[in-house]
């Protein structure tokens, strides 16, 4: 029998920072494949921490991250970071576009990176790049490309390995409200199509109303 598992679930997440400030407690999450969740709230609530948290970079004080049926505190280093390049793409508010490369090995990295074939890698990562819009531009250089441009190579980039989960991190900070509005429509479209599932950490009520549901984050867990 086949057991289908949530692309992530969460139970009783607790994490302090040094100096014993409790960041939240008791923090249940369930996110399916295809769905797209909001993480909001005040500076300095740990909504960053969160994904680093999900994504095995650091761990927690309590409770359980299951990320596609794998729980990801029992995995060591090494386990962690293959965890993270099968299974989560990530999409940051500086991009993190590397300008020596071009747009189409930008967006082939992960697969590089995973040591998959670079003929393959290559057409998967262009068919990406025609997908967010940017088709005919593989050979062009970040340097030559707009601020919603750039986050739209991070999402092609996201994904281009069939994530389970994509975690962003202030998505459209650094972009202007238009500019966000398309960003958060292209990426909420290419997550359910892909059958991803994505958490979005936003401060922007206009990003957030992008997602299916929107949670707040703050010491006693999630709401919302």
């Amino acid at each position: 029998m086949t057991v289908s598992h949530p692309a992530l679930a969460i139970t009783g997440l607790a994490k302090t920072v040094p100096g014993g400030r409790r960041l939240f407690a008791d923090l249940d999450l369930v996110v399916g494949a295809g769905e797209m969740v909001a993480i909001t709230g005040e500076s300095g609530a740990g909504k960053s921490t969160l994904l680093n948290l999900i994504a095995g970079l650091d761990d927690a004080d309590a409770g359980e991250i299951r990320l596609a049926g794998e729980k990801v505190g029992d995995l060591d280093e090494d386990a962690r970071a293959a965890l993270r390049l099968r299974r989560i793409g990530f999409v940051f508010q500086a991009f993190h576009v590397l300008p020596h490369l071009s747009l189409v090995q930008n967006v082939a990295l992960p697969l590089v990176l995973a040591r998959q074939e670079a003929g393959g890698s290559g057409r998967r990562a262009s068919t990406l790049l025609d997908r967010v819009g940017l088709g005919g531009r593989d050979d062009d250089y970040p340097s030559m490309l707009s601020g919603g441009e750039l986050q739209r190579v991070a999402i092609a980039r996201a994904l281009v390995a069939g994530p389970a989960l994509i975690l962003a991190d202030e998505p459209t900070g650094n972009l202007d409200p238009e500019t966000a509005d398309r960003v958060m429509t292209l990426l909420a479209s290419e997550v359910r199509g892909a059958g991803a599932a994505a958490l979005i950490v936003t401060h922007s009520e206009r990003a957030a109303a992008a997602a299916d549901r929107v949670a707040r984050l703050g010491a006693v867990g999630l709401s919302g």
